[in-house]
């Protein structure tokens, strides 16, 4: 495809704001539209479960850019005008007040919408947390309430639990997993997380499922588990995990399987690229498709993005890279380890809580994760980038 003249870019949160600064930076000077749901400028989501939720930052804090920096983008701001239909071969996006605009190239970066307890009645007093919208809400209700229980033993649910403690609320973290993250962070790290929280006075009610919400007059006063017990709530926040936004996609010729699916090069169609929590794309280092839902991985790939839409020919194959910060502890993940993954210590010492582990399948790295050795856990990441180098075989 020649250079386009005019890029459309559906999402104005990270990854979209990324791919416009890089393609601006890349040497684009034509015509750049930003269509946002949201009415906000762009900000930062990680913030919103730690330093917004807990009153720490104002939510002007949390903005990405200033309005300098956004006027330097020099593009057409539709922000609080979410995208509703899109026809790929047109490549034009249809918005909710009834505007198309049509580019020679469109990136999709409209993220992933929080999922929601199924069969649950609608009761004031339950929360999710994606928007800032969402984080003021809960830090408001949070104010007014006492008893917490946040369904979800997740990153997300894990930081609220933690930030809540820290408002000196009563918290109940509840999942199906024995440990929080256990499935990212394996037995060791998990277990040494569930012994943080509780620590700091986080009930874990793990090893179960939830049942259903329990309230009266509108409003939930409990979360009923599997086994039948109930566990009081004035608030409660369900995170257990996200949907990537493509409901919107419907019959564009967009492909869609648990994200917009694109090859390697972060493109689905002809001129069609996607990038962020939305995007499943062929990863060359792990020899699938993936998905992932983290900060990193929507501005790195944006720079991907951006150079392919304006001719070029690159990969993305990136070292999967997150971070959780609880309490007063920083976890780093680089890799995308397992929880059947064989581990070795290779610098600092569990029982010190400062530590680094190297995580293996089959011989092969697979990822490491420190906790609190921000350093030492960036200078590891190398050993990851080299296995992904090297090319699964089938």
């Amino acid at each position: 495809m020649s250079t386009p003249s005019h890029v459309v870019v559906v999402g104005a949160s990270a990854g979209g704001l990324s791919t416009a600064e890089a393609l601006r930076r890349q040497g684009f000077t034509g015509r750049l539209t930003i269509v946002g749901a949201e009415p906000h400028p762009p900000y930062d989501r990680p913030p919103l479960s730690k330093q917004v939720l807990a009153g720490v930052w104002e939510p002007e804090r949390a903005r990405l850019r200033t309005e300098p920096d956004l006027s330097a983008v020099d593009a057409q701001w539709c922000l609080g005008d979410p995208a509703v239909a899109f026809d790929a071969a047109t490549r034009s996006v249809r918005t909710r007040s009834g505007t198309t605009v049509s580019g020679d190239a469109v990136v999709l970066a409209t993220g992933a919408a929080p999922l929601r307890l199924p069969g649950s009645p609608d009761l004031a007093g339950v929360h999710v947390l994606r928007t800032l919208d969402d984080a003021l809400g809960l830090r408001a209700a949070l104010t007014e309430g006492r008893r917490l229980v946040v369904v979800g033993e997740g990153v997300l649910g894990a930081e609220v639990a933690a930030t809540a403690r820290t408002l000196a609320m009563s918290v109940t973290l509840v999942g199906p997993q024995p440990r929080p993250l256990a499935a990212q962070l394996g037995p060791l790290v998990s277990g040494l997380l569930a012994d943080l929280h509780r620590e700091h006075g986080v009930e874990l009610a793990l090893g179960h499922a939830v049942d259903g919400l329990v309230g009266r007059h509108g409003r939930v006063t409990g979360v009923r588990l599997d086994g039948g017990r109930v566990l009081p709530a004035d608030v409660v926040v369900v995170a257990i995990g996200a949907a990537p936004a493509t409901a919107w996609l419907q019959g564009s010729g967009v492909p869609v399987d648990d994200g917009v699916v694109c090859d390697s090069r972060c493109r689905a169609a002809d001129g069609v690229y996607a990038v962020g929590d939305v995007a499943r794309w062929h990863h060359p280092g792990l020899g699938t498709s993936v998905r992932l839902e983290n900060r990193t991985n929507a501005t790195e790939a944006a720079q991907v993005v951006a150079a392919n839409v304006l001719g070029e020919d690159r990969a993305y194959a990136p070292v999967p890279h997150y971070w959780t910060d609880q309490f007063d502890t920083k976890i780093q993940v680089f890799g995308l380890p397992s929880a059947t993954d064989e581990i070795t210590v290779v610098d600092g010492d569990p029982a010190d809580r400062r530590f680094v582990v190297r995580c293996t399948r089959d011989g092969r790295v697979t990822g490491v994760i420190g906790w609190r050795m921000p350093k030492q856990t960036r200078l590891r990441r190398g050993e990851v980038a080299d296995a992904l180098a090297v090319v699964p075989t089938v």
